[in-house]
């Protein structure tokens, strides 16, 4: 390659990636989001302490993908988290319910998945006597509850 062509190359490549850099604050990348899984793990290793570490802030990831407005909060032993489907108008819980069942089901690939119906998915981890227990349910038509609890 002669070295006129070359320079012209290699200033093209540096306009190129100067270019690049600009726009590169501005994509998306999968980290950015909240992970469901994460929240999920957090939450049920926080179980047998009764979720002493944990804040309301710490569910919100698992009902993000499925709505926006995630109530969370420790209760008589459990974790909850309520929340509002993102299509409210259109009754989607049933939906969301689904997406979190398969989440959970990803996620805790050791939770065994006894329950399974339009409005309640259950799983539990571990033994009798020492379980920890997860529900989703539908709450009415758009709404989605998450519980876990140690047994």
């Amino acid at each position: 390659m002669r070295p006129e062509i070359a320079r012209i190359v290699i200033r093209a490549s540096a306009c190129f990636a100067a270019t690049l850099s600009l726009f590169a604050p501005l994509a998306a990348h999968a980290d950015d989001s909240a992970s469901p899984c994460a929240a999920l793990k957090r939450i049920v290793a926080a179980a047998p302490q009764h979720f002493a570490s944990l804040s309301p802030e710490d569910g919100r990831a698992v009902a993000q993908p499925y709505g926006d407005d995630a109530q969370c909060a420790t209760n008589r032993g459990s974790y909850q988290c309520t929340w509002s489907t993102r299509d409210a108008q259109t009754g989607s819980g049933t939906d969301a319910l689904e997406g979190v069942g398969a989440d959970i089901a990803a996620c805790l690939p050791a939770a065994t998945h006894d329950g399974n119906s339009p409005g309640r998915q259950h799983f539990y981890l571990g033994e009798r006597g020492s379980r920890i227990e997860i529900t989703a349910q539908t709450v009415g038509a758009n709404r989605v509850k998450l519980t876990i609890a140690p047994q």
